[in-house]
């Protein structure tokens, strides 16, 4: 494998995995394009004594729901497809429990009186599969995207990245991710990775 300043790993989500909530494989795409852009592996060279290695590199990592195989929570910058569920009161809820069923956070509970789903925001991973099981579309999308994770990594001292508030379409992600690029190319020396020198979302301007 050539050195190029960069990695950006998606997982096997559009190769027909039952669990995918949003793709990222377009996205994915043009996260290359900004690093082609921004031409990390010219500052890496300019900055890093020694000689590169791959651990040098700026890794992204995608993944198309919260099962995150592709394990984004230790990357650089982490990007999970989500889908935020909500319940539409004019489609009568049959009360069949399918979605009480199938959600592993126990995320959602059946209000008896009201006899309609009720989601815990705070427990929900955002994964569509409850929007996807009810038979009486009284769940339906509210919003979907991406969750952006910053400044995860593995070695002696690791850290699982920082979840930014909210989530974010395919153009905010980008942005973002500039946003990041430019923070680590000014604040960087001698091959720092991002999240040593990232304490906080607030430095680089995020929510």
């Amino acid at each position: 494998k050539q050195i190029k300043g960069y990695e950006v790993v998606s997982c096997f989500g559009d190769s027909g995995c039952p669990n995918s909530a949003v793709s990222c494989a377009c996205l994915s795409e043009d996260i290359r394009a900004v690093f082609e852009k921004e031409d990390i592996l010219s500052f890496l060279k300019e900055n890093v004594k020694g000689g590169l290695k791959f651990h040098h590199e700026f890794r992204v990592v995608l993944s198309d729901c919260p099962n995150a195989c592709s394990r984004p929570q230790i990357a650089d910058i982490g990007i999970i497809g989500a889908v935020r569920p909500r319940v539409v009161h004019h489609a009568p809820c049959t009360m069949c429990r399918a979605c009480t069923a199938l959600c592993a956070e126990n995320a959602i509970v059946l209000d008896s009186d009201e006899e309609r789903p009720v989601i815990n925001r705070d427990k929900c991973l955002m994964c569509s599969k409850c929007i996807e099981v009810c038979p009486s579309a009284s769940l339906d999308v509210d919003e979907s995207g991406f969750r952006v994770l910053v400044g995860g990594r593995l070695g002696r001292h690791p850290r699982l990245g920082m979840e930014l508030d909210g989530i974010f379409s395919h153009d905010q992600v980008l942005e973002i991710i500039k946003k990041c690029l430019k923070f680590y190319k000014t604040n960087s020396r001698d091959g720092q990775r991002f999240s040593h020198i990232l304490s906080s979302a607030d430095q680089i301007g995020l929510p």
